[in-house]
């Protein structure tokens, strides 16, 4: 098996298209930085721990998501290990309806991790696309594969969500 250390820098980006609202109504909804656990499946704790809610440089904590953890001193919820993350917000671009944001601490063995979500209006005019992008280091014992088809699933229920507010 290849050394991860060899590997270049995973960069992915998947997208879903929303039909039932357009880019400024689901817009507020991923720019709500602390409660990305009111849309996000699985994803049962988001809050803020450092500044306010979509001020640059604020930090929230999100704990409970699907990612494997790869360090197994954290306390066990439901039989596992609580997966966990701090994630502080680099760019709030209302104008073109995009935020970035990169993980300060996990235990999920994510290392250099930045992503970029983002709502565009769809190329037909009917609706809008929901974009998330990220840049990772490799991760010891998946694929990039692996974490695009997470991403992707992922972003399909965030999606279904939205579409059930309007």
């Amino acid at each position: 098996m290849e050394s991860t250390k060899a590997l270049t820098r995973w960069e992915a980006k998947v997208s879903t298209k929303i039909t039932k609202a357009s880019a400024d109504q689901i817009w507020p909804l991923v720019a709500d930085f602390f409660n990305l656990h009111e849309w996000f499946p699985g994803l049962p704790t988001c809050y803020g721990i450092h500044g306010a809610n979509g001020d640059l440089g604020c930090v929230r904590y999100c704990a409970g998501f699907s990612l494997s953890a790869t360090n197994h001193d954290y306390p066990a919820v439901e039989g596992g290990p609580v997966k966990w993350s701090k994630e502080k917000l680099t760019v709030m671009d209302h104008a073109r309806r995009s935020l970035t944001y990169e993980m300060v601490d996990c235990n999920v063995g994510l290392r250099s991790y930045v992503a970029t979500m983002a709502v565009v209006v769809a190329d037909d005019g009917d609706g809008c696309v929901l974009e998330w992008s990220f840049a990772v280091d490799p991760v010891e014992g998946w694929s990039l594969m692996d974490m695009v088809k997470r991403y992707e699933v992922g972003l399909q229920g965030m999606a279904r969500k939205m579409e059930a507010a309007f």
